[in-house]
C-alpha cells in the first residue's frame, strides 16, 4: 500500500496508508482526522480543502471548472489549494503531502 502524509490543523503530521483508487479525502476521513467532507466527495462544497506540497502538485492534473468554483467559496485559498475529494490516490502519488486547510 502507498503512503501519504497529512498535517492536521495543530501541525501534527500523520503518515497514512492509502488505498489505491480512493480519493485523498476518503483516506483522511477513514483515518479519523478532522475533515468535514460535507458533500461526501461530490465536489459540491469546499469542506475537504487541503494544501498540496509543491512536488505533488506538479503531478496532479489541473483542477477542473467545478473544483475551481468550489475553491472560490473556500476559506484561505492558496495557489496550492485543492479539494481532496478530487485527488485520486495512485502509486504515482506515493508519499504525497497535504495539510488540512482551516475550517470555516
Amino acid at each position: 500500500m502507498a503512503k501519504l502524509k497529512v498535517t492536521d490543523r495543530d501541525g501534527v503530521q500523520h503518515e497514512l496508508e492509502g488505498e489505491i483508487g480512493w480519493s485523498v479525502m476518503e483516506i483522511i476521513r477513514e483515518a479519523d482526522l478532522p475533515i468535514e467532507a460535507a458533500c461526501g466527495g461530490c465536489c459540491a462544497c469546499a469542506t475537504c480543502h487541503v494544501y498540496v506540497d509543491a512536488g505533488t502538485l506538479a503531478k496532479l492534473p489541473p483542477a477542473d471548472a467545478d473544483e475551481n468554483m468550489m475553491l472560490d467559496e473556500g476559506f484561505e485559498v492558496r495557489d496550492n489549494s485543492r479539494l481532496s475529494c478530487q485527488i485520486k490516490f495512485s502509486e504515482e502519488l506515493d508519499g504525497i503531502e497535504v495539510e488540512l486547510a482551516p475550517e470555516y
